[in-house]
């Protein structure tokens, strides 16, 4: 009996040893988040590459601008290659700094999405008279912000499966993007010093002021980039279909790269103000535990006094009224014990 007992014990370690080295095993094989980056990032380059490609030869398009003290201006640029900022950039300092977004035959239009073929074009800032289209496409940009903080801020062994950044009204008063964290990270409640660590990894990518680079491609390219998410692909084939070319349009900022439903503002400059509000959990879903991330921004040419910021980001902290995506099931009854508070890093790496 004595031997009996002592063989199930010897056997149970034995298990345990080769259940913990086949964890170690697939935790060393598993790409890390970086990993992932870099290769989203090559997939989109190389099919940046190919398309610049297609215009071997210098085309000669006509580009007419609408707008205060532009009717009747006309600019001759190249197809192909010359984009809405090329054309600011034969205006005034004032175009080229305080565009966010275009419009090219009435379609909304990124700064840098080339041109292809001759058309009318009209550049917007926050300062026009009816900013609605440029505010829309900042709240948009800021979300995406606030996705690339979420995947960059955590440290580089726990996984972030970025979800979809609700597309939602300016007078919602913040701005969203679902993630769903490492399950280690299951029981993590975000503390306010978390909160502020996630603000400045946002502020680190505005004071770079990187270009949001636009790149409509079709569906296989898109599902190869986004390979290791099965959501993202999801998204990609819903966007295609709903799309009437078929085709997709992915965002590299940096070496992130992200699918978007509309046009993003040139630069991550141009937000100024900018706060991580709120984590709240949505329940838990096939993916593993949803959590809505929020955030509040003000772009650099519109600036709130502090009283106003503070009502601002009281509102902010609100869970915004987003109906909750039907793979979410509501909270369970009992909250998770909270862990300690190892993530997000101090000061993320981007």
């Amino acid at each position: 009996m004595i031997f009996s007992v002592m063989a199930s014990g010897t056997t149970c370690r034995l298990l345990q040893r080769r259940l913990s080295s086949t964890v170690a095993t697939a935790t060393a094989t598993r790409p890390s988040m970086a990993e992932l980056r870099g290769r989203r990032s090559e997939v989109f380059g190389r099919e940046q590459a190919r398309q610049r490609a297609l215009y071997p030869r210098i085309e000669k398009i006509e580009v007419q601008l609408h707008g205060p003290g532009l009717d009747g201006t006309t600019l001759v640029m190249n197809k192909g290659l010359s984009t809405p900022l090329s054309c600011a950039k034969h205006l005034t300092e004032f175009h080229v700094t305080a565009s966010a977004v275009a419009m090219v035959d009435g379609e909304q239009w990124s700064l840098h999405r080339p041109l292809t073929r001759s058309c009318s074009l009209s550049l917007h800032s926050f300062r026009d008279a009816d900013p609605a289209l440029v505010n829309q496409a900042y709240w948009r940009s800021c979300a995406s912000l606030l996705g690339q903080v979420m995947e960059t801020s955590f440290k580089d062994d726990f996984l972030v499966e970025l979800l979809s950044a609700p597309e939602l009204p300016v007078t919602s008063g913040a701005f969203c993007h679902d993630v769903v964290l490492d399950p280690q990270l299951d029981s993590w409640l975000p503390t306010e010093e978390a909160l502020r660590s996630l603000s400045r990894g946002a502020q680190q990518l505005i004071h770079q002021n990187l270009v949001w680079e636009p790149l409509e491609v079709a569906p296989p390219v898109a599902l190869e980039v986004f390979s290791h998410s099965r959501f993202k692909q999801e998204e990609v084939e819903k966007m295609a279909a709903e799309s009437p070319q078929g085709n997709v349009t992915l965002y590299r900022c940096g070496d992130h790269v992200l699918l978007s439903a509309g046009p993003l503002v040139a630069r991550t400059g141009l937000c100024n103000q900018y706060e991580v509000t709120a984590v709240h959990s949505l329940g838990s879903g096939p993916r593993g535990l949803q959590r809505r991330v929020q955030g509040l921004s003000l772009p650099l040419q519109l600036q709130a006094h502090h009283t106003v910021w503070r009502k601002l980001r009281a509102r902010a902290e609100k869970q915004v009224g987003v109906p909750v995506a039907p793979e979410a099931c509501p909270p369970p009854p009992d909250a998770p014990t909270p862990i300690s508070d190892p993530t997000p890093t101090a000061t993320p790496s981007v």
